[in-house]
């Protein structure tokens, strides 16, 4: 069980709550485990669409450039060959499928640990969607430094329950050290690259319902 503070819109202290995702890894496995699921994650990412031609697929060459022999040359069938400049790759790279596969329980178990991992860096923050009445990055900006959070330096995970109210996706997109990410779409990589987390207490109450046990 993890307690933590929770502060208000402007930055002072309001209560505490708790929380807890078990089961997390075993201490001797649970760095191996986590990186499977960053590798998961990053690798299903990947798009593979680098494409190149083959000498069968370059347009023209359908011509025997000259006889084949009798001229002194070397013989030739074709002026789309891999030799030829403008002709076809040898082996070159096709559309492929860089995803792998991973168990949902490893990949669940995964993330528990991870998150459970920063929850020094966890700050909770009451509910401050209506604390704007427009969109306005300056106010974010001024909430995350009272928050106690080096904007500037910090790379910051700012989670949220789904659907993100749009005054406060606004509000943060266009600070560059600010990720804001709904609570559905938690993810191991973005748990741990950030410095600072950053949630509401729904949030919160959200991921333990979907994650604990």
């Amino acid at each position: 069980m993890v307690s933590c503070v929770v502060k208000n819109w402007q930055g002072e202290q309001v209560g505490e709550v708790n929380f807890e995702l078990a089961p997390v890894a075993r201490p001797e496995t649970a760095q191996h485990v986590v990186h499977r699921a960053v590798v998961y994650q990053l690798q299903n990412q990947r798009k593979g669409t680098a494409s190149t031609l083959t000498r069968g697929e370059v347009r023209g060459g359908g011509r025997k450039p000259w006889r084949q022999k009798g001229t002194g040359r070397a013989r030739a069938g074709s002026i789309r060959s891999p030799l030829w400049r403008g002709g076809g790759v040898i082996f070159g790279p096709k559309p492929r499928d860089y995803s792998i596969k991973m168990n949902r329980k490893e990949r669940r178990l995964a993330l528990r640990t991870a998150f459970m991992s920063r929850t020094d860096d966890l700050l909770v923050v009451e509910d401050f969607s209506g604390a704007f009445s427009r969109p306005k990055t300056k106010e974010m900006v001024a909430a995350l430094q009272r928050w106690g959070i080096n904007w500037e330096e910090d790379k910051v995970l700012l989670i949220l329950p789904s659907p993100i109210p749009e005054v406060v996706w606004l509000s943060a997109r266009n600070i560059p050290t600010v990720k804001v990410l709904p609570h559905d779409q938690l993810n191991v990589y973005d748990i741990l690259y950030a410095d600072k987390i950053v949630a509401t207490p729904e949030a919160l109450s959200k991921i333990q319902e979907v994650y604990c046990g």
